[in-house]
């Protein structure tokens, strides 16, 4: 038997980001799955048992629009939220894929908040 989805699985290849963005999200209440690799985070978004959301730092993380080309076969765009970075994709091209954004510089209070509201708008809590 297959144990549920977390509420949102998170990719960020740096720790320190990732541990903070990670323990803000559980502090208001969701379950997260963090890692640090797309093969990792890959894993979780099975059929049938996805999370509500993904979110994804483009920061470090190596062939960003391979990533978000193959996230988009795997998920809803509008179901992911990606922080950008710079030198990776701009923003506006990471809105035209349909993906959620958060511009750097990044506040965790911002990613949450966005978090928040889109798994409220997509029903998930």
């Amino acid at each position: 038997m297959r144990s549920p989805a977390p509420d949102i699985v998170l990719l960020a290849t740096e720790w320190q980001p990732r541990a903070l963005l990670r323990a803000q999200l559980i502090e208001e209440g969701f379950d997260v799955l963090a890692t640090d690799t797309w093969t990792a985070m890959r894993r979780h978004l099975r059929p049938g048992s996805k999370p509500a959301l993904a979110i994804i730092d483009l920061q470090g993380l190596p062939d960003a629009g391979r990533v978000l080309n193959d996230l988009k076969v795997l998920m809803k765009p509008h179901r992911a939220l990606v922080l950008t970075a710079l030198g990776t994709l701009t923003p506006d091209h990471v809105r035209a894929l349909g993906f959620r954004v958060v511009d750097r510089p990044v506040e965790i209070g911002r990613v949450v908040a966005a978090a928040a509201r889109a798994i409220k708008e997509e029903g998930g809590r």
